[in-house]
């Protein structure tokens, strides 16, 4: 009897510490592919999608190369976000249906490491290693809040939806080239690079600062299927941001070009008037360019008897009124010949005939 006990208290013993360990390995994470799902999930928490090896080959497709061209020009433009037609880029202001704007997505992929931010330098962008900026030296200038979460290659920054700058990035500068590949017989625009500017309110007024650059072809995987509202009639999100840069859909102001001195358009144009007429030659020079590569039909068969060149209206007035002259001398003569071709026909003459009498 008293082993029969012993038995049903060792039996019992045993299972209740099975218990216990199957308990506890309930509680506890398992190991293997689903730990490390669950870790990349708490990761990529801003809500941006991972780049897929297809979208990665898709960028190196769209990706122009200039290297070949025989003629190139650097244009630097200054976008005003308040502006219609470049509104798209900054509304929604803060993330709204899962919907964000330019800075905002550029801001979020830069603070989890996916995203390279280089230094701003006034006309001698570098875009490698040593000119590459630290994100957290970016966050520390801008007094902007953060948390950090420690990674496996490098250190991530969680920063909260209220404390991005967003609303106070108002402007952007574009890089662009301008270029001719002779080789492809290729006249084309390649976005080279953008850089955000916060404006904010200090005791003197307002203070611009250009924060970093980015080289466009690092954002463009991201924002090639970021679908934006381009018009406030169509509220249909039909092109996406890649469409609107490629497109070229913005509207910006030249701020200047690449020259050897390293100028910009303010320091030889002190007035308004002046900028805007050197503003206005240079856009000139960029068609005239484009204009003298193709062949150029002869006009000179529309050149009036003053001597002068009819254009615009004047032109198509001067060509319906020679179209309808000429239609109405056509009607006449052949009025004319219809005429001539119903009349009776004439008779012939015919020489004299002698009449002959018998003579009694």
């Amino acid at each position: 009897m008293k082993r029969f006990c012993f038995l049903l208290i060792w039996v019992g013993a045993i299972l209740a510490t099975v218990v216990a360990q199957a308990q506890e390995e309930r509680r506890a994470p398992r190991a293997g592919r689903g730990s490390e799902r669950s870790r990349q999930a708490n990761e990529n928490n801003s809500g941006l999608p991972e780049l897929t090896v297809r979208a990665q080959n898709m960028n190196q497709l769209l990706t122009q190369d200039v290297g070949n061209a025989r003629w190139m020009r650097v244009i630097y433009r200054q976008l005003n976000m308040l502006n219609e037609k470049n509104a798209p880029l900054y509304y929604p202001v803060a993330p709204m249906n899962g919907m964000m704007n330019l800075f905002t997505t550029i801001f979020q992929l830069a603070g989890d490491g996916k995203l390279p931010v280089y230094q701003y330098l006034d006309g001698y962008e570098i875009f490698d290693d040593a000119h590459r900026t630290n994100f957290k030296d970016v966050l520390d200038r801008f007094e902007i809040l953060y948390e950090t979460v420690p990674g496996n290659a490098q250190e991530r920054f969680v920063i909260n939806e209220s404390d991005v700058p967003s609303e106070e990035v108002k402007s952007f500068y574009v890089k662009e080239a301008w270029y001719f590949d002779q080789n492809n017989s290729v006249y084309d625009v390649k976005i080279l690079a953008i850089c955000p500017i916060i404006t904010r309110m200090m005791d003197i007024g307002d203070q611009t600062t250009p924060m970093f650059w980015v080289p466009y072809e690092e954002i463009r995987p991201y924002v090639a299927n970021n679908y934006i509202m381009t018009s406030n009639v169509n509220n249909a999100k039909t092109f996406t941001v890649d469409d609107y840069f490629r497109r070229r859909m913005f509207e910006g102001e030249i701020i200047k070009t690449e020259n050897l001195l390293n100028l910009p358009l303010q320091a030889y144009c002190p007035t308004p008037d002046s900028l805007a007429l050197e503003r206005e030659k240079i856009e000139n020079e960029l068609l005239a360019f484009e204009k003298a590569l193709w062949y150029q039909p002869d006009t000179t068969a529309q050149v009036a008897s003053t001597g002068k060149k009819a254009s615009g209206r004047s032109a198509r007035k001067s060509d319906a009124k020679s179209n309808a002259k000429s239609g109405k001398k056509a009607k006449e003569k052949a009025k004319e010949k219809e005429k001539k071709s119903t009349a009776a026909p004439k008779a012939e003459k015919s020489a004299p005939t002698r009449s002959v009498r018998r003579g009694r």
